[in-house]
C-alpha cells in the first residue's frame, strides 16, 4: 500500500512538473522585430509549443513573403543569435518544426527567459525578413 501511495505521489509530481514546463508561444512575425528592422509588408503568425521533455512542435504561416528558410534562433529581443531548429516548408507559406525536435537544457532555459525567436528568411533579406520572439 505504501508503494502505491508513493507511486501515485510521484505520478502527480510528474504531471505537475509537465504543466510547469510546457508552454505555447503565439507568434506574430513582422519586419520591425528583425535586427536591424526591415521595411516589409510581409507578416507571419503561428504557435510553437515546448513540452516538459524539451520537445518542440508547431508551425508558422506567412503572407507576403517568398521564404527561402525559417528557423528558431537563440537570442534575446533586439539581438541576433544562432539558429537552433531549422523549420521545414510544409505548404505554401507554412513552416513547421520537424518531428522529434528537442531543445537542450541551455535552450530550454533560454526559452523560459524569452530568449528564443522565429524568423523567416527571403532572397531579398538573407538575414531574415520577419521575426517574432517566443514568449513562454
Amino acid at each position: 500500500m505504501k508503494i502505491l501511495h508513493t507511486t501515485a505521489a510521484a505520478a502527480l509530481l510528474l504531471v505537475a512538473t509537465s504543466w510547469a514546463f510546457a508552454g505555447d508561444s503565439k507568434l506574430s512575425l513582422t519586419g520591425k522585430e528583425e535586427v536591424p528592422a526591415v521595411e516589409t509588408a510581409a507578416t507571419g503568425t503561428g504557435t510553437i509549443t515546448v513540452g516538459a521533455d524539451k520537445s518542440v512542435s508547431g508551425s508558422v504561416t506567412t503572407k507576403g513573403i517568398t521564404g527561402v528558410a525559417a528557423h528558431i534562433h537563440q537570442a534575446a529581443a533586439g539581438k541576433n543569435g544562432p539558429p537552433i531548429v531549422a523549420l521545414e516548408k510544409t505548404g505554401d507559406g507554412v513552416w513547421s518544426v520537424p518531428k522529434d525536435s528537442k531543445l537542450t537544457d541551455e535552450q530550454l532555459a533560454a526559452y523560459k527567459a524569452g530568449e528564443l525567436y522565429v524568423n523567416v528568411h527571403s532572397a531579398e533579406h538573407k538575414g531574415g525578413e520577419i521575426r517574432g520572439q517566443l514568449k513562454p
